[in-house]
């Protein structure tokens, strides 16, 4: 008596097929782009502390996506990460010295990208 078991195996076959062809849309960069994307690693006492559970974390663009920061860390260390997180973190206000008043730091964003059990990325 299989009254339920067709609709969601169909459902999950279609929905893993439209996966697979976003992740071959959003996989390829234009060449010399991944560096523009990666700007460069987050040297901190968390992030270093991080890169021990396999947790990298970068310096990106604002537009940066979570699929275009995954393929260029493909691209760039040869590294096939198993998740991105991404942060933004808004700009300080901060007392200025030279002038009266206060200025604001400006706003960045940071990704955090898991990498599988047994890679890792070296930084030079």
């Amino acid at each position: 008596m299989a009254l339920f078991g067709t609709k969601k195996a169909a459902k999950t076959e279609k929905a893993d097929k439209a996966v697979k062809a976003r992740r071959a849309r959003t996989s390829k960069l234009q060449s010399g782009v991944a560096h523009e994307i990666i700007r460069a690693p987050w040297f901190s006492e968390k992030a270093l502390l991080s890169t021990e559970k396999g947790v990298y974390t970068f310096a990106v663009p604002a537009r940066a996506t979570k699929a275009a920061i995954a393929s260029a860390i493909k691209e760039i260390y040869n590294v096939d990460p198993r998740k991105v997180r991404i942060v933004n973190l808004p700009g300080k206000p901060k007392t200025m010295r030279t002038k009266r008043g206060e200025g604001v730091r400006a706003s960045r964003r940071k990704a955090y990208v898991y990498l599988n059990a047994g890679d890792s990325i070296q930084f030079s």
